[in-house]
């Protein structure tokens, strides 16, 4: 009866093996125009879609629009929230009226009202997620499907709440480390609070940290560095100063940059200059052109999806290729696309 049962098993799988055969993995970034929004589809077509932007219809629509009619999806898998600001939950519940989010995942919900944190904002989520939002920590993995047919698929949460991997929950989020690190004021936002997250498939690394910022930064790479080199990096905190230390993106030593900032949001001056004294960097990328610096603190137009303030919106799309070995970055609006091999 077992050898049955394991001969039903694997037919039942075949069909999701052979459909997984030559996919790519994708990695879309969504312009909410200075919010976030990462939506990720592994080979096997299931959906993680990181943050949602700001809490209007045109946030909801462009998110929709990169899910259904490009990526093909009827659904989103996974939907993680990395930090209770308007600007990554608030899109959320308007999306969940165009399309199915099956799982929520956050760092907790708020237990006390804070400043930054709009509570009709936490309270329509609870909503949405019919309070069952599960709470993530430093360590914890999403499960995503995968079989040996495709390099092996990870999702694992490296900080919450403002502590790291292998930290007790309420630890200080300044820790004196390292003999250059100068630690600003304590962060007392939800931006320290965010969730950082790792993405492996084979060989290829993605890293996300939210709007995590400066000194729980120093945290991810000192006395340990507990995320190592990697081929994509979405700069943190849409590229504003109080994050993207240097020494977290010296250890990071990305291949490819993205910093989804706005074209009055983001990609700070500070951090752009802090991007191109990373050798190891080969190309920045940008949502939009920051308007209020200069040319010489923005990346090459060709490297720039939306160039005007006023804009349709377009996205940037990186794809992993089958075996994990190499990648692709693309603005398709602009159809242009450069090849990149993992490190």
């Amino acid at each position: 009866m077992k050898r049955y049962l394991s001969i039903l098993a694997i037919l039942l799988l075949f069909p999701l093996m052979t459909q997984a055969a030559g996919r790519t993995l994708d990695i879309y970034f969504i312009d909410v125009e200075g919010g976030a929004a990462t939506l990720i589809v592994t080979p096997f077509g299931e959906s993680l879609l990181i943050d949602s932007g700001f809490p209007e219809d045109r946030d909801a629509q462009r998110i929709l629009h990169v899910a259904k009619d490009v990526a093909g999806l009827s659904q989103i898998d996974h939907y993680i929230t990395t930090h209770w600001h308007r600007d990554h939950v608030g899109g959320v519940t308007l999306l969940a009226k165009l399309m199915t989010v099956k799982n929520y995942y956050d760092h907790g919900l708020p237990t006390a009202a804070a400043a930054d944190i709009d509570p009709h904002l936490v309270d329509a989520y609870r909503t949405v997620s019919a309070g069952k939002s599960i709470a993530l920590n430093a360590g914890d993995e999403i499960r995503i499907l995968g079989d040996r047919s495709a390099p092996r698929l990870r999702f694992r949460i490296l900080t919450a709440n403002a502590t790291v991997v292998g930290e007790e929950k309420g630890a200080p989020q300044i820790r004196q480390c390292g003999s250059d690190f100068k630690p600003i004021e304590e962060d007392k936002s939800d931006n320290a609070k965010s969730l950082s997250m790792l993405l492996t498939y084979g060989s290829f690394r993605f890293f996300n940290g939210g709007d995590l910022t400066w000194n729980v930064e120093n945290k991810l790479v000192c006395p340990k560095d507990l995320v190592g080199p990697v081929d994509l990096f979405q700069v943190n905190h849409h590229g504003g100063s109080n994050s993207n230390n240097p020494a977290l993106v010296r250890a990071l030593k990305p291949r490819v940059a993205v910093i989804g900032n706005g074209p009055r949001k983001g990609g700070d001056p500070k951090t752009f200059a802090t991007l191109k004294s990373v050798p190891e960097i080969e190309a920045i990328y940008q949502l939009h052109k920051n308007v209020l610096s200069t040319w010489n603190d923005n990346t090459a137009s060709t490297y720039i999806a939306n160039d005007d303030e006023k804009c349709q919106g377009e996205f940037i799309k990186v794809s992993v290729s089958p075996n994990g070995r190499s990648y692709r970055v693309e603005i398709p609006s602009k159809k242009i696309g450069t090849n990149y091999s993992v490190r």
